[in-house]
C-alpha cells in the first residue's frame, strides 16, 4: 500500500498570509518610456524641476492691466486706460504695459511685463470717442486672473510619490513636466505550471473516455497573474510522474521569481509535488484551514518562491484570489482593487449654481467610525493636479445648486483599483514632511498652508495638518511631532544688494517675492513685520507698502526663491534649505516651528499610527536639510 501524507495540522489563514509574504517576490525596478507606462507603478518619487505653467498667465479673456490703476472704477464711474498693444496665447509678448494703458490678452496668454492684473472682457468696453482706449469698469486687485508660474505645480514640489500607479491623470502631469521616461517598479514574473496526466491545452484533441479535460486553471491563473500585476508566462503542463514534474517545477524556478502549480497538493500518494518542493526546495506548510482550498502548499523552489494551488478551478482561484494575488500586488506595488463606485457623505457643503452637470472631482478619507467622507478637490480646470489629488468625480445635476454638510453621495471612482488614502493630511507646504510622505503606504497630502490646514482640522476633514509659525486661533489636536527650520529672504548668490533684512527691502527699491497668506512662512514674515513696526513708531500695514511685491504672492515654499534664480526679483521669503539647494544667498530671520498635529478622533487609525512611527525617525531627514532642526 503507497505511503499516504495526511493533512495533520492545517495552517490558519493568518499564517498561511505570514508563510507567503515571507517568500521574495520583489524584482528590479525597470525604466520605461512615458508612452508606455500607463498601469506601471512608480519606483522613486519625482520633483517637479520647472513649474507648472511656465509663466504667468491670463486666465481669462480681457485686458492685461496694472491693478492700481483700476483701484475705485466701477460702472458709474469707469477708469479709461490707453490701450497699448494685444497678447495672443502662444505668442511671447511684445508689449510693456505701463502706468495708465492696457493691453488686449487671450486666455492662456503670456502676461506682459509691467501687468499684475486681469480684467475680465465682460467688464470692459470701447472708449467712447476716444481711440484705443478701453473702459474698466470694475476694479481688480494684484494677482486678479492671472496664474502665476507654478500655480498648477511648482519646481521643487514632490510631484509623485514611490508606489503611485500611472493612469492617465498621472501621466497627463508627468507630460505636463516634460518626463520622457520613468522608472517604475518591474512585474514578478510568474511561472504556471498546471500539473495532471488528465489535462489538455484549450484547443486540442479532448479524450473523455479518458477522463481527460481541458486545462482550465493555467489560464485562469494567468489572467489573475496579470491583473494583479504581475507577467505571466505558461509552461507545459506536467503530468504525475515525479521526473516530469521537478523538471517542469524547476525550468520555471530558474526563470521566474514565482512559481505556481496547479493539482497534485493534496495527501495522496499520487500528488507528489510536495515531493519535489522537499527534495529541491523547502516547504513551509502544507494545508490551509479553508473552504474551498484546503490542498494548499507554500515554499521555496531553488532560489523562487513556490505555491501549490488546489487543481479544481473553484478552488485554486479562491486560493490564488485569497493568498496569492495579495503579495503579487505588493511586490508590484499594485494597490487593492475595490469596486468601481462608492458612497459616501460629504465633508462640506458644496454650492454651485451654474445651470450645468458638474462633474466635481472629490477625494475619499475614512473617518473614526470607518465611515467614507468626501471631500471636494477642485484647483480649476487648469490645474493637472486636481485629478491626481482626487479619487473620482460626484455627478451633480444642473439643477442642483446647493450639497449640503452630511448629504449621501455617489462617487464614480476613476478606476476600480482606485483606494481611499491610509492618511490624509492638509497643510504648510515643508520639505521635509515632503520627504517623510515617501516612508508612508498610500497617503495623501495637500499643501493648501497652514491656516487652511487648520481650518480643515477644526472641521473634521483630514487625519493631520501640518503646522507652521505663529497661529492665531489654536485648534484641538494631539501633537505627534514637531521641528524647526530656519527661514528669511532668499537672495541672489553673493547678495549683491547688500540686503541684510526686511530693513533694506523697506527702505530701498528692491523686487520682494512673497508667499501666500495661508502659509506659516508668510505668517512669520507679517510677525516681523508688525516688530518692525512697533520699533519705528508706525504702522505693520505701511510698512508692507512700501516693499515692492509683498502682497504679489505664490504657494510653495520655493517658488519666490526661484523667481530669485531667473532674475526675476532681488528677494524672496524663503528657507536655508531652499536657499541652499538652488545655489542662492540667504539671509536669517528667525527660525520657526513646523507642527504636526493629528485629529483628536483618529489618533487610533492605522494611518496616523504610521504617521506617528515615521516621525518618531525624523532626525535623519532634518540631518540632509540645511537650517532644520529637531524641536
Amino acid at each position: 500500500m503507497s505511503e499516504r501524507k495526511e493533512f495533520r495540522d492545517l495552517t490558519e489563514p493568518a499564517k498561511a498570509h505570514e508563510a507567503i509574504a515571507s517568500l521574495e517576490l520583489d524584482p528590479e525596478p525597470e525604466t520605461v518610456e512615458l508612452a508606455d507606462a500607463r498601469g506601471r507603478i512608480l519606483a522613486e518619487r519625482v520633483d517637479a524641476d520647472l513649474d507648472v505653467p511656465g509663466f504667468d498667465r491670463a486666465s481669462m479673456d480681457g485686458y492685461a492691466v496694472q491693478a492700481s490703476d483700476t483701484f475705485g472704477a466701477d460702472e458709474a464711474d469707469p477708469a479709461v486706460l490707453d490701450l497699448a498693444g494685444a497678447v495672443h496665447a502662444g505668442s511671447e509678448p511684445d508689449v510693456v504695459v505701463d502706468a495708465g494703458e492696457c493691453a488686449e490678452i487671450s486666455t492662456g496668454a503670456v502676461m506682459p511685463d509691467g501687468a499684475d492684473a486681469v480684467v475680465m472682457v465682460e467688464k470692459t468696453d470701447e472708449a467712447a470717442g476716444e481711440q484705443d482706449a478701453i473702459e474698466i469698469r470694475t476694479s481688480v486687485a494684484p494677482g486678479d486672473h492671472v496664474m502665476p508660474a507654478g500655480a498648477d505645480i511648482a519646481a521643487g514640489q514632490r510631484a509623485l510619490g514611490p508606489g503611485t500607479e500611472l493612469t492617465p491623470r498621472e501621466i497627463g502631469l508627468l507630460s505636463a513636466l516634460g518626463t520622457g521616461e520613468v522608472e517604475v517598479r518591474g512585474k514578478p514574473t510568474v511561472g504556471i505550471v498546471s500539473t495532471g496526466d488528465e489535462l489538455v491545452r484549450p484547443g486540442g484533441e479532448l479524450n473523455s473516455d479518458a477522463g481527460q479535460i481541458y486545462d482550465v486553471n493555467s489560464y485562469t491563473i494567468a489572467s489573475g497573474v496579470e491583473e494583479a500585476g504581475g507577467e505571466a508566462t505558461l509552461y507545459p503542463h506536467a503530468g504525475d510522474d515525479m521526473a516530469a514534474m521537478e523538471e517542469a517545477l524547476t525550468t520555471a524556478a530558474e526563470e521566474c521569481d514565482l512559481v505556481l502549480s496547479s493539482g497534485s497538493t493534496s495527501a495522496s500518494a499520487v500528488d507528489v509535488v510536495y515531493q519535489v518542493i522537499e527534495d529541491r526546495g523547502e516547504l513551509l506548510l502544507h494545508g490551509v484551514s479553508v473552504k474551498p482550498g484546503k490542498p494548499m502548499l507554500v515554499g521555496r523552489l531553488e532560489d523562487s518562491a513556490y505555491v501549490g494551488l488546489p487543481g479544481y478551478p473553484v478552488s485554486a482561484l479562491t486560493i490564488f484570489r485569497t493568498f496569492v494575488a495579495p503579495a503579487i500586488r505588493r511586490a508590484a506595488g499594485v494597490p487593492e482593487p475595490r469596486t468601481a463606485t462608492v458612497e459616501g457623505t460629504l465633508a462640506a457643503e458644496e454650492r454651485y449654481s451654474e445651470g450645468r452637470t458638474r462633474l466635481m472631482p472629490v477625494g475619499l478619507v475614512e473617518n473614526e467610525a470607518g465611515e467614507t467622507l468626501v471631500y471636494p478637490v477642485d484647483k480649476g480646470s487648469g490645474a493637472t493636479t486636481s485629478l491626481v489629488e482626487a479619487d473620482g468625480v460626484v455627478e451633480v445635476d444642473a439643477d442642483t445648486e446647493y450639497l449640503a454638510e452630511g448629504e449621501q453621495v455617489r462617487v464614480t471612482l476613476f478606476s476600480p483599483s482606485v483606494r481611499t488614502p491610509s492618511l490624509l493630511a492638509f497643510g504648510e507646504d515643508d520639505p521635509a514632511f515632503s520627504r517623510l510622505l515617501d516612508r508612508l503606504g498610500s497617503s495623501r497630502f495637500l499643501p493648501v498652508g497652514s491656516r487652511e490646514g487648520l481650518r480643515r482640522l477644526r472641521d473634521g476633514l483630514p487625519d493631520a495638518a501640518v503646522v507652521a509659525g505663529p497661529v492665531r486661533r489654536e485648534v484641538e489636536a494631539v501633537e505627534l511631532g514637531a521641528w524647526e527650520r530656519e527661514w528669511g529672504l532668499v537672495v541672489p548668490a553673493g547678495n549683491p544688494d547688500g540686503v541684510e533684512g526686511f530693513g533694506t527691502l523697506i527702505d530701498g527699491d528692491l523686487r520682494f517675492v512673497n508667499l501666500d497668506t495661508a502659509t506659516g512662512l508668510r505668517a512669520s514674515a507679517d510677525a516681523e513685520l508688525e516688530r518692525l513696526a512697533a520699533a519705528r513708531d508706525t504702522d505693520a500695514a505701511d510698512l508692507q507698502a512700501a516693499i515692492d511685491g509683498y502682497e504679489f504672492t505664490l504657494k510653495a515654499h520655493e517658488s519666490p526663491a526661484r523667481r530669485v534664480l531667473a532674475g526675476n526679483a532681488d528677494a524672496g521669503l524663503g528657507l536655508r534649505a531652499t536657499a541652499e539647494k538652488l545655489g542662492l544667498g540667504f539671509v536669517p530671520v528667525d527660525t520657526q516651528t513646523v507642527r504636526v498635529r493629528a485629529n483628536p478622533a483618529r489618533v487610533e487609525k492605522a494611518g496616523v499610527e504610521e504617521l506617528k512611527a515615521a516621525l518618531a525617525g525624523i532626525d535623519d531627514v532634518l540631518a540632509e536639510l540645511p537650517g532644520f532642526t529637531d524641536a
